[in-house]
């Protein structure tokens, strides 16, 4: 048998997905079939999939060792190196800057040297994170970025920030995010309201009409904050947040993302890589607001972080603005 304590990082969340999560390589249904068969007990007592585990828990497993030791295989913590900044960090919570070129998550064609494990490299260095007694839970990132956009990104650090953070990203209005970018051509002050479908054939977002099947809507605000000669530096807040909105929405008013291969111009962008030696869509996520937190995140009620330009695109806007 084995017993385990609930602790802060671990509290307030179904036993089902606890489990789930602490035997990541069990057979598909296996939880649910030992919950049925009352081998999972909390407290000494059987409980439904649907309870809530609490702090100081003791959750009773009667399963061999060597079938839990297998079942409940660590994330593995590589020794990367880390490029990210970090802009601000508590015992809940992490923000970092994201550089240009690294992928948030994992996928088909990198699987190890990304964001979020780079940021489990980084607070395993601090003591903050061990996988082999942290079972069940794994700091992770509470939205992301397109690999070639720069910026904030947020993680929790423990299972009710998580939670509470992911929460306030689906009902919006509770954290504020800011991007900057360049656009082609003079862009003035914009409320924009439109509808966008995911064309799988193309790969890419498409916008459509309000009656178009499965459309969703998007909601995109623009103000300018510098003109230059056919372009302009402006900042974007983001209503709702669809896939590549702010480069589709934008593509599709005249105003395409500089540098942007999939919704761009393609000769003006030929023009800025000879120019520039840069071959990627300039777009920064530079401010954070939490503008209406709740549960565990109260606490940040008001506070602004923010990323300010540097590199490849301070480079840019100092030459054109």
């Amino acid at each position: 048998m084995k017993i385990l304590k609930i602790d802060h990082l671990h509290e307030n969340q179904r036993i089902d997905k606890y489990l789930n999560k602490l035997l990541p390589n069990a057979p598909k249904g296996f939880v649910y079939k030992m919950l049925r068969k009352k081998d999972v007990k909390v407290n000494g007592v059987k409980v439904k999939e649907n309870y809530i585990v609490q702090y100081g828990d003791e959750v009773s497993l009667f399963l061999y060792d060597d079938r839990f030791a297998e079942y409940s295989k660590a994330t593995t913590i590589y020794d990367l190196p880390i490029q990210f900044k970090v802009i601000y960090e508590d015992e809940h919570i992490l923000i970092v800057d994201k550089p240009v070129g690294l992928l948030v998550q994992p996928d088909e064609k990198e699987e190890i040297n990304v964001l979020s494990n780079q940021v489990l490299t980084y607070l395993s260095k601090k003591g903050e994170y061990d996988p082999q007694k942290d079972l069940g839970f794994t700091p992770g990132p509470v939205h992301r970025l397109d690999r070639n956009t720069s910026g904030l990104v947020i993680y929790g650090k423990d299972m009710r920030a998580l939670q509470d953070l992911n929460e306030m990203m689906k009902k919006r209005h509770c954290i504020d995010k800011k991007y900057l970018t360049v656009v082609k051509g003079h862009m003035d002050e914009a409320d924009l309201k439109g509808y966008v479908v995911k064309d799988q054939d193309a790969g890419k977002m498409r916008v459509v009409s309000a009656d178009y099947p499965n459309a969703l809507t998007m909601h995109t605000l623009v103000h300018p904050l510098r003109y230059g000669n056919d372009v302009s530096l402006v900042e974007v807040s983001l209503v709702t947040g669809r896939t590549h909105q702010i480069r589709v929405h934008l593509a599709s008013e005249g105003h395409p993302v500089m540098g942007d291969r999939k919704y761009g111009d393609f000769h003006w962008n030929k023009e800025i890589a000879k120019s520039y030696k840069f071959n990627n869509q300039l777009l920064h996520a530079y401010s954070l607001t939490f503008t209406k937190p709740f549960g565990s995140m109260k606490y940040l009620k008001d506070k602004t972080f923010t990323s300010p330009l540097s590199g490849k695109f301070k480079e840019i806007v100092d030459d054109l603005f």
